[in-house]
């Protein structure tokens, strides 16, 4: 009986040992966190860009690089990594903009630029709203130019009156 006992022992801890080794048999169990890292951009913000922009508005509109060349300031480099903790899928996106002084010159990298690019912010013009032509909207007036409470007038105490 003790054999038995023992060997059966011994086996459940070679099963239990297998199944908790790194196989991954209970890795769904286990809460991976998702980790994203620099900079998210989203599709409008590089949409925005336009040839000759400042490195200030560049700046407001994507915000600070993730890294700016050490050997100049002329390249800035925006990078979005991605892993998924559930499957550990891996999302790397990279916009890489060159300036010449000052000014925005080129935009290379994995995000599609707006076909106005190319013309510069002070020639590009304003999205139009749709706003009826004729008489502009005033809004409707009261027909009496009454109050609709009436105040009344009140003379303001004196502290000796008050405590008299």
């Amino acid at each position: 009986m003790t054999i038995k006992k023992k060997s059966l022992t011994l086996l459940g801890a070679a099963a239990l040992s297998l199944s908790l080794s790194g196989c991954g048999v209970f890795d769904w169990l286990i809460y991976k966190p998702d980790i994203p890292q620099g900079n998210y951009m989203e599709k409008q913000q590089v949409e925005k860009l336009r040839i000759d922009m400042t490195k200030e508005q560049v700046e407001y509109v994507l915000g600070r690089p993730v890294l700016r060349d050490s050997f100049s300031d002329d390249t800035w480099y925006y990078v979005y990594h991605y892993k998924s903790g559930r499957d550990a899928s891996i999302i790397h996106k990279e916009l890489i903009l060159n300036f010449d002084g000052d000014k925005l010159v080129e935009v290379k990298g994995d995000y599609e630029l707006s076909p106005e690019f190319n013309t510069p912010l002070e020639e590009s013009r304003l999205p139009e709203i749709n706003t009826p032509e004729g008489e502009p909207l005033i809004p409707e007036q009261r027909p009496q130019a009454e109050p609709l409470v009436e105040e009344k007038e009140t003379q303001p105490e004196t502290l000796s009156e008050k405590f008299e």
